[in-house]
């Protein structure tokens, strides 16, 4: 068992796997903020059906959705730089890490926009139909009758999805990024003990996913009782 497996480098890999935590969090948060304005944006276009961009969405998020996110992450590392090229727009120099963001944004756009879509979809047509009968413009309509009760009704989604996010994120050692798998591999180049790496980024993975599972639990539940 002790050549197979060495619990005790388990303990030895995790501050050296952490040590690249913030690189992993960077990708996940940066992603989701991406995802989260572009997404809101295309949740819009699809809602209100604007022309010609509601077909570019639809398209769009088929295809995000339909592929998997190692192909789309290959896509826009070897693809992007040819076809802004094109154009006179050289970004070949740029660091991988923005490569990887800009993909987990991406990707992370078409699928929170069909929550946020789902989630507005959801509240009562009434209530719109209410505010307005009391003189409130479409903005305001928006702001205070809408989008509260759809973050609510979004949020559980939100959360999974985050969760999913964070485990892709594993990925981003394929470009080269020095991320938590990208320390696994590293040090297992130099040990030739890959395999308690593996359990040690399992047990942080397994942890932060708790986390983001948690937290949006009790975010849920307060704006609940507040609502309430």
């Amino acid at each position: 068992m002790g050549d197979f497996f060495n619990f005790q480098l388990i303990f030895t890999y995790l501050p050296k796997l952490l040590s690249r935590l913030h690189v992993t969090l960077l990708i996940v948060v940066l992603a989701t903020v991406i995802g989260t304005l572009l997404g809101a944006g295309l949740a819009f276009i699809r809602l209100y059906r604007i022309p010609v961009l509601n077909q570019l969405t639809v398209l769009y998020i088929s295809f995000i959705r339909g592929t998997p996110i190692l192909v789309q992450m290959f896509i826009v590392y070897y693809g992007l730089p040819t076809l802004l090229i094109v154009f006179g727009i050289d970004i070949n120099r740029w660091d991988k890490l923005i490569f990887i963001i800009l993909t987990y944004g991406l990707n992370a756009t078409a699928f929170l926009s069909e929550i946020f879509r789902a989630s507005i979809a959801s509240v009562p047509l009434g209530q719109s139909e209410a505010a307005y009968s009391v003189g409130m413009s479409k903005l305001q309509t928006f702001g205070r009758i809408i989008a509260p009760q759809a973050f609510r009704i979004a949020l559980p989604s939100f959360g999974t999805n985050l969760v999913g996010l964070l485990q892709d994120s594993s990925l981003a050692f394929t470009l080269g990024v020095v991320d938590i798998m990208g320390q696994v591999q590293s040090i297992g180049a130099r040990t030739y003990r890959s395999f308690e790496g593996y359990v040690a980024a399992g047990i942080i993975f397994l942890a932060l996913s708790i986390l983001v599972e948690k937290g949006s639990t009790v975010i849920e539940k307060r704006l609940v009782i507040k609502h309430i």
